[in-house]
């Protein structure tokens, strides 16, 4: 049933030993030096908690928006001759005096950041997802295992995974808390997550980058970009990937509303076969705030584990558990993978999930093109796929 464990080998063996003086920065009790690719909200957001909760400073700054690029600047004190703006601002910062990048860019832009990040040498913390198409899990899983052969942390920022209580759900499920998982009930509802965020006599390519969560090509789409919480904690607690899918989904006419922008679907439905003839059926919805639940529910002849990102964590039936009425999956998630990624580099002691993080995307790449196709996919045919999604945004500079 472990079909994870043979999903993709990592490389094994080279590694690089340093020495602990030349970990970071120029001695071995310095603070830790982060630059940040990608200056919007989530940059924003999650930029002072490397400072604030693990003693890191923020040091160098790089975005294709200089509004963004200065009003974060003033934000995390940075100087402005640390500052990278331009269609190669995140090449000159990964070249520039920095122990580690951290990568909030649009989704599309991760494989290559991250690639020529490991390249510098650079340690990386990216956020998910990791990638919008299959080739570019490729080059993400290419530079994790570079990272790895470097001795370099490589982590990617799912929040679930660290949090305690959703640790000992799966390990309870895995134990076979629920007897062996049949069924499985997998959700995102949730309000529209962007709106037009333009300004007026802003070019197209600016305006796009602006609004990139509804763009498909620069998100990966509403199930990769904003689905994925759920569908790796699928995976998770099912031990495995699918090995096909069946969907459909769609777009609603927005016409006239103020979050008429873009072109990503907003809602999907798909059927997620896993090995075993484990069934999870999956549906998303991005339409309003009105009933929101980011949900997974695992179900076996012995009871049900029923777990709510920021909410209800628990088990149902013979062995009955009651994990959290509420957990601060987002914040205090986010806030754990901080600390996690600064101490590994301070104690030189690299961490890596970019395999499960990988499988999870192509999860979500495998419901999205069943969804598009409106027909069965097999994992092993998605894996196929050599189309590479691009966006010639014809910026001005």
């Amino acid at each position: 049933m472990n079909q994870r464990r043979n999903f993709l080998k990592t490389a094994g063996g080279g590694m690089l030993v340093l020495k602990p003086e030349t970990v970071f920065g120029t001695q071995a009790n310095s603070a830790v030096e982060v630059g940040i690719v990608g200056c919007g909200g989530r940059g924003n957001w999650i930029g002072p908690f490397f400072p604030e909760y693990a003693g890191a400073r923020i040091v160098a700054l790089a975005d294709v928006q200089k509004a963004n690029l200065d009003s974060t600047a003033g934000k995390l004190q940075v100087d402005s001759g640390r500052l990278y703006h331009g269609p190669d601002a995140y090449k000159q910062l990964a070249a520039s005096k920095v122990d580690a990048v951290v990568i909030e860019t649009p989704t599309l832009y991760h494989p290559e950041v991250a690639e020529e990040a490991v390249n510098a040498g650079k340690h990386v913390f990216m956020a998910k997802p990791v990638a919008v198409d299959v080739p570019g899990c490729r080059t993400v899983l290419s530079a994790g295992r570079k990272a790895m052969q470097k001795h370099l942390t490589y982590w990617v920022d799912f929040q679930t995974r660290s949090r305690e209580v959703y640790q000992e759900a799966a390990q309870r499920i895995h134990r076979g808390d629920v007897g062996r998982p049949a069924f499985a009930q997998v959700l995102y509802y949730a309000g529209r997550p962007w709106r037009d965020k333009g300004q007026p006599g802003m070019d197209p390519g600016h305006r796009r980058m602006a609004n990139w969560f509804g763009d498909r090509v620069l998100s990966g789409d509403i199930i990769v970009e904003q689905n994925i919480h759920v569908i790796d904690v699928a995976n998770w607690f099912l031990q495995s990937h699918p090995i096909k899918a069946h969907g459909a989904g769609g777009r609603t006419d927005w016409s006239g509303t103020p979050n008429d922008t873009g072109d990503a679907w907003d809602h999907f439905a798909i059927t997620f076969t896993y090995p075993n003839g484990v069934h999870a059926s999956f549906s998303s919805h991005q339409l309003n705030g009105a009933f929101s639940d980011l949900c997974v529910r695992v179900t076996g002849i012995d009871g049900t584990a029923d777990t709510h990102y920021g909410g209800l964590i628990r088990i149902t039936g013979k062995n009955a558990w009651m994990g959290a009425e509420k957990d601060d999956t987002f914040k205090g998630g986010a806030v754990e993978n901080v600390k996690k990624f600064i101490a590994a580099i301070r104690d030189n002691k690299p961490i890596y999930n970019f395999e499960t993080s990988v499988e999870s995307n192509l999860t979500g790449i495998l419901g999205r093109t069943a969804a598009y196709r409106n027909a069965e996919v097999s994992w092993d045919d998605m894996m196929k796929s050599n189309e590479k999604w691009t966006a010639d945004l014809k910026l001005k500079w």
